[in-house]
């Protein structure tokens, strides 16, 4: 019998709904951008505040330099090795650094995102998604199931 994960397992899509509940469990995810010299992808905390994605960065890392005022995707996922079942949640939206201290503010009193890298990641960076979309693979998957990316 071939397991619930192996290649050819039962594909099927999230609703939007079940992509926010994932989206907003989540602490790290991972940005894709584009730059000069090819895409980039950058693992980030972050926290779901209202339609967007917010995320710190340092003000003149690859990120900042690149990944506001554009186009970027951002992924969660998570894998449980024990059904080997799994999902994937992608936002796509544009990206703006976040400058009224009102609204960084709000996003702070809901939950701070405090960076685990080392160093100033003091530039808040809003990616605001236009879509939202994901799947789940294999057939013993549930949302409450403990979780790498999941907050705890």
């Amino acid at each position: 019998m071939k397991p619930s994960g192996a290649p050819g397992a039962t594909s099927v899509p999230l609703s939007a709904s079940e992509c926010r509940d994932l989206l907003e469990g989540g602490v790290v995810g991972r940005v894709a951008m584009a730059t000069p010299v090819g895409p980039r992808i950058v693992p980030v905390n972050y926290h779901v505040h209202g339609a967007a994605i917010v995320f710190r960065t340092a003000p003149y890392s690859e990120l900042s330099s690149y990944g506001w005022d554009t186009d970027l995707a951002f992924e969660v996922d998570d894998y449980d090795p024990g059904t080997e079942a799994a999902w994937s949640v992608v936002a796509l939206g544009r990206a703006r650094v976040m400058d009224d201290p009102d609204e960084i503010r709000r996003v702070r009193a809901e939950r701070d995102v405090w960076p685990w890298a080392a160093g100033s990641r003091n530039l808040f960076v809003k990616l605001a998604w236009r879509q939202l979309t994901g799947v789940r693979l294999g057939g013993d998957w549930t949302r409450g199931a403990s979780s790498s990316s999941r907050a705890g």
